[in-house]
């Protein structure tokens, strides 16, 4: 296919932060007797605060203080990762660079908010690679809805059959194939399953991986 341009998930994607994020709860839910907190925040990979929050309340009751213990998760995470510290995943400079050498649009659909997504991008150098960050508290509607991906094409002006979407959430691909884009799964803490492989366009290892895909397809055209 002619593809015109790609849209990045952040987390677990451009940045090995869901593990840092597990981590970080791993220790809430020790101090406070939380269980079973790994698959909790699985549920959460790929949605915005709200929906997340949903899914916290939904099994651990009504009145579980997830305001306040994400506050305590969040300080800990930033305390330790800021300031360009967080890990970014292998092939991502490269990646990025092939893509804007080549006059690829290169958008951001996190769920993640616009202050963080911000400033994690600057921290780690990459910011303006960018043409467009699409962020989790600038749409409506959280992942596995196509909202985010759909405004990333809006901002980029181009159709979304132009373009790959690149995710490792259950979330994330449901929301990219449901708006109509290309999506490439590159697993991070989610397993493939037979849905992901019917969703996908291709599943792929890493971002070089990726890259070698993208340059297949240029030179093929």
């Amino acid at each position: 296919m002619e593809f015109q341009a790609i849209v990045f998930d952040m987390d677990g994607v451009i940045f090995d932060s869901e593990t840092k994020v597990v981590e970080c709860w791993k220790v809430i839910a020790d101090k406070y007797n939380i269980p079973n907190i790994e698959e909790t925040c699985r549920e959460c990979f790929g949605c915005n605060q709200i929906v997340a929050k949903e899914k916290f309340l939904l099994r651990y009751g009504k009145d579980f203080p997830y305001t306040e213990l994400k506050k305590e998760m969040s300080d800990l995470f930033h305390s330790r990762y800021d300031k360009g510290r967080l890990p970014m995943k292998p092939g991502v400079i490269e990646l990025l660079s092939y893509l804007k050498n080549n006059n690829k649009k290169i958008a951001l659909a996190s769920s993640t908010r616009r202050e963080v997504v911000t400033r994690e991008l600057r921290d780690a150098g990459i910011l303006n690679y960018f043409d467009a960050v699409i962020c989790g508290d600038m749409v409506t509607k959280s992942k596995p809805e196509p909202d985010i991906f759909l405004k990333a094409c809006e901002e980029l002006k181009i159709e979304p059959g132009k373009a790959f979407a690149i995710e490792d959430s259950h979330n994330g691909i449901k929301a990219a194939a449901k708006g109509g884009l290309n999506p490439i799964m590159v697993p991070d803490l989610m397993p493939v399953n037979h849905e992901m492989k019917e969703l996908c366009t291709v599943i792929l290892n890493s971002l070089l991986e990726v890259k070698i895909y993208f340059q297949n397809l240029c030179n093929n055209s």
